[in-house]
This record gives structure tokens, sequence and C-alpha cells, in this order.
């Protein structure tokens, strides 16, 4: 069988993206965790599908690389609104359907093979902790550990012990971020539950980490930075009632190339 696909990173957070609009592929958790094996295939932390819909633009599929199909990718459904204006099936303004739901998204601008890209992200509410700990769920479990000298974490070893401890043990785990506070900015590194591995960006850890150093120092007024390893993602939103709406997500997409892989 062979696939043809795209490879697109947001913030370096990479993915493989597949068009199946015309239901011509049926790929296994192991086809999709060998595509993604970044010695023996493409590479990816993950790959998404991308399927029509009756009543929405079209339909995401997010698979981790470990083959299993995840939570609500933020970085993922920012990529994949590239790919939609790639095969175009958009213009500059979208609403999708994913795992979690509907979401809409705009691109704020084009620049050859890149572009910035603002994803709706949902409603947020039931915050756990308080201080320097909180649990999350931004469409996808979230851990947020504020620390200092986050380049020192062993983010590998340290974030494997909080993602599979007891605390998490009952809801099959949790991605687990590490962040630190810098000029009312953010630097995050993040281990992600379904890579089992540091990635260099998460758009839902973003998402929590905004949301909970909101919380945490009280400022519900202004977009955040968040400095990842693979680039700058920001985040805004509204507060009210304890309940965090207009969540939006924004940050720099990239197609990086274009190939066939036979399986």
């Amino acid at each position: 069988m062979q696939i043809h696909f795209s490879k697109y990173h947001g913030a370096g957070n990479d993915f493989i993206l597949v068009d199946n609009r015309e239901q011509v592929y049926n790929l296994s958790n192991n086809d999709i965790e060998f595509m993604c094996s970044r010695r023996y295939g493409i590479g990816a932390d993950g790959l998404m599908i991308i399927e029509n819909s009756e009543d929405y633009d079209f339909k995401m599929k997010y698979y981790n690389s470990d083959g299993n199909e995840g939570s609500m990718c933020g970085n993922g459904g920012r990529c994949i609104v590239s790919f939609a204006k790639e095969l175009g099936i958009i213009e500059f303004q979208t609403r999708f359907i994913a795992i979690d739901g509907l979401h809409d998204a705009t691109i704020n601008k084009i620049d050859k093979t890149e572009c910035d890209i603002s994803l709706m992200m949902n409603n947020v509410s039931n915050i756990k902790g308080n201080n320097n700990t909180f649990f999350l769920d931004t469409g996808s479990p979230h851990h947020i550990e504020f620390v200092e000298n986050v380049s020192e974490i062993n983010v590998h070893n340290k974030g494997k012990e909080i993602r599979y401890s007891e605390k998490y043990k009952s809801s099959k785990g949790t991605n687990v971020n590490f962040v630190e506070e810098s000029d009312n900015n953010l630097i995050i590194r993040t281990y992600e539950r379904g890579v089992e591995a540091e990635t260099h960006a998460c758009g839902t850890g973003a998402t929590a980490a905004a949301i909970a150093f909101a919380i945490k120092n009280k400022k519900f007024d202004k977009e955040i930075k968040l400095k990842a390893l693979g680039g700058v993602l920001r985040v805004s939103f509204e507060y009210k009632d304890e309940i965090f709406t207009n969540i939006i997500l924004s940050g720099p997409t990239k197609m990086v190339y274009k190939g066939v892989f036979t399986i």
C-alpha cells in the first residue's frame, strides 16, 4: 500500500498528515506506529487523518506516535488547518470537528510554506491544584508544575514518573509540563503521553500552562507567550465565574515536505 502524505510541524511538534477524504486508506495502529517511527519510518510525534464531514469543513482524527488514537492535539489542530488550506478545502476561516468537539480556526498570515494560525480551544473549568502544581483538561489532560531553572529538569525521567504515578493511574495517565516564569512570559517543556518522550512543543500543554499561570498570579487580561523548545506559542482567553472561555492558541506552522510511503 502506498500512502501519500505531507509532513508538518507546529513550533517543532511534528506530524504526518494524510488526506483520506476518499476513504482509500485503512491504516492499522501498527501501520501508524511504523510511519511515526524516527528510525524506521517517516518520523513524527503523531499522525493525523483528514476526512469529510457532512456538517463542517472536515473531520480531524489524531493518533499518537504509539499508534493509538489520541485526545485533542492543539498544534496538530493548527497543522491540519494548514493542510486543509493546501488541499483547497478552506480559505482563511474554518470550522472542523475533532475528538473533543468543534473548533474554529483562522489563518492569520501565510509566507510560502509557513503560516500563523489561531485555533479556538474548548472552554476549561474544574481546575485542580494551587501554588505550584495544577491539573486541568484542555482537550487533553495536563499536569502543570512550576519550577525554577526548567532547562535543568530531566523531563523524560521526571515526566515519566509523574505520568505513570498512582495519582494519575486511574485516568490513563497524563501529559506533564514543567513551566518557568520569566518576565511575565513562560518557558515550557513537556513530556507527552502516547509519545512517551519530551516533545519540542505541545499546544494543549501550552494552553494548560497559560491558564494555570493566570490562576496562580491572578492575571486574566493579557495574551501569554510561551517559549517551547521548538518555538513560541501564544494563548489568550476570557475568564468569568471560574470558567475560561474564548481560549485561542496561536503560533507558527510549517509544511516540511510531501512524499509517498510504502507499507
